[in-house]
């Protein structure tokens, strides 16, 4: 039960208000992903003039064995380095990709152009999903809980170097 694993891996393209970049950030998760892609919008008018409800990125979630394995592919295209600042305090590990091409296996495609992407990959252990009922109102125990250490050590063991 006290077994680490990935819960999910999600990959995100920020575009601003640009449609034809939102187009071609699509163009490139569906690609990376073969999944369905979702088109973020903003939540609220922001102080850079952005109204509320209009498509400002696109996103998606990988599960099970697609997460690993693209973390995998991830984790070879960073050096299998990650910084401690890019961890967190409940076992996320957040970092970002300047070009899509830096990817292995993955070649330029003139439709896309260059892109960079955001990866977040969140941990958890067996029976971690219970604070997401509705019914059950417990929370997890403190001791269950992945902390920046769970997370290092975790690490550690896929063969990743903590800077």
């Amino acid at each position: 039960m006290r077994a680490i694993k990935i819960g999910k891996v999600t990959l995100n393209v920020g575009c601003g208000d640009d449609p034809q970049k939102i187009e071609r950030a699509k163009k490139l998760l569906e690609k990376l992903t073969e999944q369905t892609v979702v088109i973020t919008k903003s939540k609220k008018r922001s102080k850079f003039g952005v109204p509320k409800g209009k498509p400002i990125g696109v996103k998606v979630t990988l599960r099970k064995k697609k997460a690993e394995e693209f973390f995998k592919n991830v984790l070879e295209s960073v050096g299998k380095k990650v910084k401690s600042s890019q961890l967190d305090n409940d076992g996320n590990i957040n970092f970002g990709i300047k070009e899509y091409i830096d990817l292995p296996n993955i070649r330029y495609d003139h439709g896309v152009g260059m892109l960079g992407l955001d990866v977040a990959v969140t941990l958890e252990r067996a029976g971690y999903r219970i604070k997401y009922r509705r019914i059950q109102k417990r929370d997890i125990p403190k001791k269950h809980k992945i902390n920046k250490g769970d997370t290092v050590n975790w690490l550690k063991q896929q063969g990743v170097e903590i800077e």
